[in-house]
């Protein structure tokens, strides 16, 4: 298995386009779901997929040829893509509001209450996630939704360890305090697998 991914590093280095086509298969899933859960939206979590793919291309010949699971330096750019389209989305919501009154605007209202209809049962966590502050929202999508370890995270965020570790555990404090949910026995004593919890997918 070590060889494999050190042979795939090191095609994708070298601009394999059938590299990189693997890489897609392998991980598009995982990447779009770590889109939804930071994004809460199907269609965004599409986009962000895309401009995910895009970039790590351009960025290809920072792949070390050694290593592990390119996983999370894919969900590394993921965090990244969608800090920008939300930093994007503001400046777009800023200039239309400047726009002259008379001045017809699409209203997506609609639209957006049509996507969420049918996932009306996340409503309760979509409120407490939005208690949280955005680099705990982050950490806890990697840690506990898409299965990374503290340090897999830590390389995803380009930060240390520790900074993951309490980030997660105030991530942690917040829902159970806004859901009324007792904390799980052992969960602040930051082992790797009650920090992860149930809903992790597999860790390539």
């Amino acid at each position: 298995m070590e060889t494999t991914l050190g042979n795939l590093r090191k095609r994708i280095r070298a601009g394999d386009h059938e590299a990189f086509g693997e890489l897609f298969d392998a991980y598009a899933r995982s990447v779009y779901n770590h889109a939804y859960r930071l994004t809460g939206d199907w269609a965004q979590a599409e986009d962000v997929v895309s401009l995910t793919f895009l970039d790590a291309w351009r960025l290809r010949d920072k792949v070390d040829e050694d290593g592990g699971s390119l996983r999370p330096w894919l969900l590394g750019i993921a965090t990244n893509v969608t800090r920008n389209t939300r930093r994007a989305a503001r400046r777009h919501a800023a200039a239309v509001a400047r726009l002259p009154r008379d001045e017809a605007v699409r209203d997506f209202a609609d639209e957006v209450a049509g996507r969420l209809d049918d996932a009306a049962q996340l409503d309760l966590v979509r409120t407490a996630l939005r208690e949280l502050r955005r680099a705990e929202r982050e950490v806890l999508a990697l840690c506990v939704w898409s299965g990374l370890d503290y340090a897999a995270a830590a390389e995803a965020l380009g930060v240390p360890v520790g900074t993951v570790r309490s980030r997660l555990s105030r991530a942690r404090i917040k829902l159970a305090k806004h859901m009324e949910l007792p904390l799980e026995r052992g969960q602040m004593k930051g082992d790797r697998t009650t920090a992860v919890g149930p809903m992790k997918e597999g860790n390539r």
